[in-house]
């Protein structure tokens, strides 16, 4: 059946606001071409946004820039503030952006595990309310939040997990207390730095592929046709607890230690650098896991120098570029593993080395695990480093806030 009048206008309004928001301002001319509605019906969409206080005329365009045709209308940016963040063991980081996105301010806070629930708690929402008032805006629309753990799919509440600060699970009620007018939302990690890299990274040609993050511990997050994949019980991708040969033992149902965790988290990548002689190679970036500048360093040796024996110190060709090279290998080996397992099980056809460990590794790192796979695995899988790194999470919880922010602010068009 056709769509009645009123359905065809939300879906021709729905149409021009997401092209303003993806290609910026626009002239009723280009909303036209783009679209390919009629002038007419273009003329009636803009009369109606800018009614409503969508849109707004942001300049103009041409060679005259006068008159009608020149104007340039652009969302109104300033119609609603968002706040993402990320949600660490040991720190916190916020961004405040106007509703498409734009970052009029960030922070960050380490919270150490020492302090107490109460006060951690409010050390997070005071840096998100400092933030606010830093942006020039006066409140939140919506607040995003990326969290290590299980997210229940049921309530969209953080579960309890063993080792993870109580004061995580606090802090979500905490903000919605002191921040009435916002809704809050909270998100697994690791499925956030999925998003972002499918919206804007390594995994922007790919509708179906899987993010292993490789930071402080490990994590998958699978996407299959275009979709985020949670499971059952919101535990897709608990790739720490999956029991690997190379480990001194096997996982628990509340420990990690044994599984894929074990061989691939930071303190396990940091030891193997050690066991390499490459322990001091780096110097440590605040708020990193120690192994991504291990990683970091040893691929600028390995590349350097070839990984040539016989030479001195860490000039090229000498025997620490000839250890770094060594330690990648046996870095990827350990990566190919947890690869290989969930190769075999998704067929996802790419794999992307997130979070910071795996931007470090870069293509040196990716093409080793590459060609490990070749050889354990039948199904054909690109391997990718992440280009966002731990960025990730972050730009993950600003988009999955602003597109929040937007299907409600543009529903009704």
């Amino acid at each position: 059946m056709p769509a009645s009048p009123s359905t065809a206008r939300a879906i021709n309004d729905r149409l021009a606001l997401r092209l303003l928001q993806d290609e910026g301002p626009l002239t009723a001319g280009q909303l036209k071409q783009l679209t390919g509605l009629s002038r007419p019906t273009v003329a009636d969409l803009v009369e109606r946004l800018t009614a409503s206080g969508l849109i707004e005329i942001v300049g103009e365009a041409g060679e005259q820039r006068r008159g009608p045709n020149a104007r340039l209308y652009g969302i109104v940016t300033g119609r609603a503030h968002l706040a993402a963040l990320d949600v660490r063991t040991e720190s916190v980081a916020v961004l405040v952006s106007d509703l498409v996105g734009r970052v009029l301010a960030e922070a960050s806070v380490p919270i150490g595990g020492d302090i107490g629930t109460g006060p951690a708690v409010e050390r997070a929402v005071t840096l998100v309310e400092r933030a606010l008032k830093e942006s020039g805006a006066y409140r939140l629309h919506t607040v995003g939040i990326g969290a290590p753990g299980l997210i229940d799919p049921a309530s969209g509440e953080l579960r309890d997990s063993s080792g993870l600060p109580a004061w995580h699970r606090r802090l979500v009620a905490a903000l919605q207390e002191r921040l009435p007018e916002a809704r809050v939302t909270v998100e697994n990690e690791t499925n956030l730095a999925a998003l972002a890299e499918q919206r804007e990274g390594a995994a922007s040609d790919r509708d179906t592929f899987v993010l292993l993050w490789l930071g402080h511990g490990t994590g998958a997050a699978v996407v299959l046709d275009g979709a985020l994949r949670r499971g059952a019980s919101g535990g897709t991708g608990e790739i720490g607890f999956l029991p690997v040969p190379g480990t001194t033992g096997l996982p628990s149902a509340t420990d990690c230690e044994g599984g894929f965790h074990s061989l691939a988290g930071s303190a396990a990548v940091a030891a193997l650098a050690r066991e390499h002689g490459l322990g001091t190679a780096a110097e440590p970036v605040p708020g990193e896991p120690e192994a991504a500048g291990l990683v970091r360093a040893a691929v600028a040796r390995a590349n350097a120098g070839g990984g040539t024996p016989g030479g001195t110190d860490d000039s090229p060709g000498s025997g620490l570029d000839d250890a770094s090279g060594r330690f990648l290998d046996a870095l990827a080996d350990r990566l190919a593993i947890g690869a290989a397992s969930v190769v075999a099980v998704l067929d996802p056809g790419c794999v992307v080395l997130g979070g910071e460990v795996g931007r470090a590794g870069g293509e040196a790192l990716a093409t080793r695990v590459a060609e490990r796979l070749r050889r354990m695995a039948p199904l054909p899988t690109h391997v990718r480093p992440s280009l966002l790194g731990g960025a990730a999470v972050l730009r993950g919880a600003l988009l999955t806030a602003r597109e929040s922010a937007q299907e409600e602010l543009f529903g009704g068009h």
